[in-house]
């Protein structure tokens, strides 16, 4: 057995937590940028526990509210350039992988205010990031322990930075920030873990440990999917602490194994349709299963048995769920998106059995049929 497992996230778990460990934060500095969305973070309870922390330690901080869905890299570095001309120490991120995933970029700009937008993704900067400090307010994501930002370019394409800068320095992991989620945010960051985690397991690089992750998470995050399309009811206290520490586990499943097809297929639904992104990916679920009974038998049978039910209904229920069958793209859109998946085939050659991008074009284009 032969593996190389490195997730260098500190996270620090429990109820309460922020305001427990608040001097933790003592060790990044003086002064600090909270980087969130214009809502979420506030009707969580998270962004009065962080400045309430802050307050404790006596550390000074600004707040950067504009972070919006898919966030923009022009967003990331506007927050980065506040934080360079406060001399903010380190950066806080709250909300979904949004905010998340922003405030990772947002410290790339933080350290080095003189990179244009589309420079972060050249990866190869003069100074490193400022530290992160992260609070999760979904189950979905995993961009708590995850190396990746993913962030929408300034032509309205969905793109990644990777790294270990894009680890957190520290997280505070408190499920009780989730339970102000609606019932469509809800659904959708489940889809979201799901798809991290299985496709995780279907894919080349899911060793021991990260087998051993997606093991414990998609039972669990799968039960819940059943009962959400069953009485389409939000979960109560006891889901929302299982769906949370279960998309933390799908997180690491993700950080070491990558993602497949459904992931870029699925930014197209996203960049164009507005469809969130858990329910993008599970869109094209059935068809990734279906490849991996083909090419994979082993992995997709035992995926099958892990979830306790029957292949024709996990099918259903992620399709149901995902809700995509209202959109129409016609052949002459997704033939355009070939070049596109071309020019970076790695979700794709990573599938089982390969899948082309012809193939991904027909499988938008099949979306509504």
């Amino acid at each position: 057995m032969s593996y190389d497992f490195y997730m260098p996230a500190r996270v620090v778990g429990g109820e309460g937590v922020v305001t427990a460990q608040s001097s933790l934060l003592k060790g990044f500095g003086k002064k600090c940028v909270i980087v969130t969305g214009g809502t979420g973070a506030k009707k969580s309870g998270a962004l009065a526990d962080i400045t309430a922390a802050l307050d404790k330690e006596n550390i000074q901080y600004k707040i950067y509210d504009k972070i919006g869905e898919n966030p923009l890299v022009t967003s990331c570095r506007e927050a980065g350039l506040i934080a360079a001309d406060s001399g903010a120490d380190f950066l806080v991120g709250i909300g979904g992988g949004s905010a998340l995933d922003a405030v990772k970029a947002a410290a790339v700009f933080a350290a080095n205010p003189s990179l244009d937008a589309e420079e972060v993704y050249l990866m190869n900067y003069e100074n490193s990031p400022l530290p992160t400090v992260g609070i999760g307010t979904t189950s979905g994501t995993g961009s708590e322990i995850s190396a990746v930002s993913v962030l929408t370019d300034t032509k309205g394409v969905k793109r990644s930075i990777k790294g270990d800068f894009g680890y957190f320095n520290l997280v505070f992991a408190d499920w009780r920030y989730t339970s102000s989620c609606p019932m469509s945010v809800t659904v959708s960051t489940a889809l979201d873990a799901f798809m991290h985690a299985a496709e995780g397991w279907l894919g080349p690089k899911c060793n021991e440990p990260a087998t051993a992750f997606a093991a414990e998470c998609l039972p669990k995050i799968y039960f819940y999917l059943k009962k959400f399309l069953a009485d389409g009811e939000l979960p109560d206290d006891e889901g929302r602490k299982v769906l949370y520490h279960a998309s933390l586990s799908a997180g690491f499943t993700l950080n070491y194994c990558g993602t497949l097809f459904p992931h870029p297929v699925g930014y197209i639904l996203t960049e164009h349709y507005g469809i969130p992104h858990g329910r993008a990916c599970a869109a094209f679920f059935d068809r990734l299963l279906e490849k991996a009974c083909e090419y994979a038998p082993d992995r997709a049978d035992s995926l099958i048995s892990l979830l306790g039910d029957s292949k024709e209904n996990i099918i259903t229920t992620l399709r149901t769920l995902a809700d995509c069958s209202d959109i129409v793209i016609s052949e002459a859109q997704a033939a355009e998106l070939v070049k596109r998946w071309k020019s970076n085939p790695r979700n794709f050659d990573c599938t089982p059995g390969g899948y082309s991008p012809e193939e991904a074009a027909k499988a938008l284009v099949l979306l509504s049929k």
